[in-house]
């Protein structure tokens, strides 16, 4: 028994001097102190089940900011696509006189560098009227060779085809359009517009049927339902244009460098003309996405915020429950700076693993939402209310590294206070009451 007395008198003189002599931080036994006082114990089960909902609290908050963001960008670029794809990223209108030389005009635009293509068109509205329905459209008058540069419409025909679209007999329509006026390829559309052939008596509408060569559809229902394309000759015949058109639609290799290209464009012209791009023409929409997807993005970095507020309370009691152990600790050696850091660990641990589960969680969800959005609200997502048939989502590395990054930092910030205070502990205190 005096041998056993002691070894055991020796190891603990040992263990003394290592610790009065100093640890490096984050030393080996420290981590292995925060690792098991989060272990779930008899009396400190409670402190576990704390962590374990704030864990669950930080995961579910970070997942849900990475698919918000996700999705809201998947709406910016989906949107942004649809809509310039079939609009173009600047438009060129006259100034001093008519686009009578637009041929020219479209080809000088053209070799600018960064120009994908130059689009002269003729636009006017009309009323397009089927034996089944009626409805308003926006007639677009475009080239053959021009309307195949126009990937939103060229790539999506549903029916019929674009083969010979100059022949000035038939139209392009949008799907939604041949819908809701029960008409298929090969049928008739009538077309009427008030500004017809000048009379003795005044201006008399013009009523014209023309045969549906193709039926697109873009994805967007907004335009599914509104876009009429026709033959620019034809179409100059149709609004009264004297050989010329109303404007020339420029597309560009990449729609943010607008900018940079604005005073290239304005020299290829050699003419005074009135350039205006997407960005102006959509500035109250994209505006308005932008200050949503950033209220957003407070508002849900509100759940992080609640998640780490947990993480306080647990520690709180995590310490009021290992106050004996921490005193022990200190009456043999322990630096309140060794303490402060068992419970630092414990926090950025609980920190860690909730967010790591967030970041997992949110790119499972945002990678299916698509097939999630089909099993589990098929019909929830009406194209023919909301402008997107489908929900989109586009995850971006910068934010999702911010998202990660705070609510790590949220995590330590959150541990200070409780930390500060084990460190602060009496040990005298704590032995005698507990």
């Amino acid at each position: 028994m005096a041998g056993i007395a002691t070894a055991a008198d020796k190891a603990k003189d040992l263990k003394s001097r290592f610790l009065r002599a100093g640890t490096p931080p984050f030393a080996g036994f420290e981590w292995i102190l925060a690792g098991r006082y989060l272990r779930a114990r008899r009396r400190g089960g409670g402190v576990s089940v704390v962590a374990f909902f704030s864990v669950l609290g930080i995961a579910l908050g970070v997942a849900t900011l990475i698919i918000v963001l996700s999705v809201m960008n998947g709406f910016r670029s989906e949107l942004l696509s649809k809509i310039i794809g079939i609009n173009g990223h600047v438009f060129v209108t006259p100034i001093d006189k008519l686009f009578t030389d637009y041929e020219d005009l479209s080809e000088r635009l053209a070799k600018v560098a960064g120009v994908r293509a130059a689009i002269p068109l003729v636009e006017g509205q009309a009323f397009a009227s089927s034996p089944y329905g009626g409805s308003g459209v926006l007639v677009r008058g475009v080239r053959a060779m021009d309307i195949e540069k126009i990937g939103a419409i060229a790539k999506n025909i549903r029916a019929g085809t674009l083969e010979g679209f100059d022949d000035g007999t038939g139209v392009a329509v949008g799907r939604r359009l041949a819908e809701a006026l029960g008409l298929q390829a090969g049928d008739n559309i009538t077309l009427s517009t008030p500004k017809g052939a000048t009379t003795p008596f005044g201006t008399a509408p013009r009523t014209k049927a023309y045969t549906i060569k193709a039926i697109f559809e873009i994805g967007m229902t907004e335009f599914d339902a509104t876009f009429v394309f026709m033959p620019l000759a034809e179409s100059q015949a149709y609004f009264n244009r004297d050989g010329d058109v109303s404007l020339i639609e420029i597309y560009l290799d990449k729609a943010d460098g607008v900018a940079e290209l604005r005073p290239d464009l304005e020299m290829a012209a050699e003419r005074p003309v009135l350039l205006t791009d997407w960005r102006q023409r959509n500035r109250t929409f994209f505006g308005a996405l932008e200050v949503e997807r950033n209220v957003m993005f407070l508002i849900l970095s509100l759940i992080v915020v609640v998640a780490t507020l947990n993480i306080v309370s647990g520690l709180i009691l995590l310490v009021r429950d290992k106050s004996s152990d921490i005193a022990i600790l200190r009456t043999m050696g322990a630096t309140p700076g060794t303490v402060m850091r068992v419970f630092l660990i414990n926090g950025a641990l609980i920190g860690f693993v909730g967010t790591l589960a967030g970041l997992l969680l949110g790119i499972v969800i945002t990678l299916n939402i698509k097939g999630i959005q089909r099993v589990l609200f098929p019909s929830a997502w009406d194209p023919t209310v909301r402008f997107l048939a489908e929900i989109p989502a586009e995850m971006n590395t910068g934010e999702i590294t911010v998202v990660v990054l705070t609510s790590f930092a949220l995590s330590l910030i959150a541990t200070l206070y409780p930390s500060w205070r084990a460190a602060r502990l009496d040990p005298v205190q704590a032995l005698r009451y507990g």
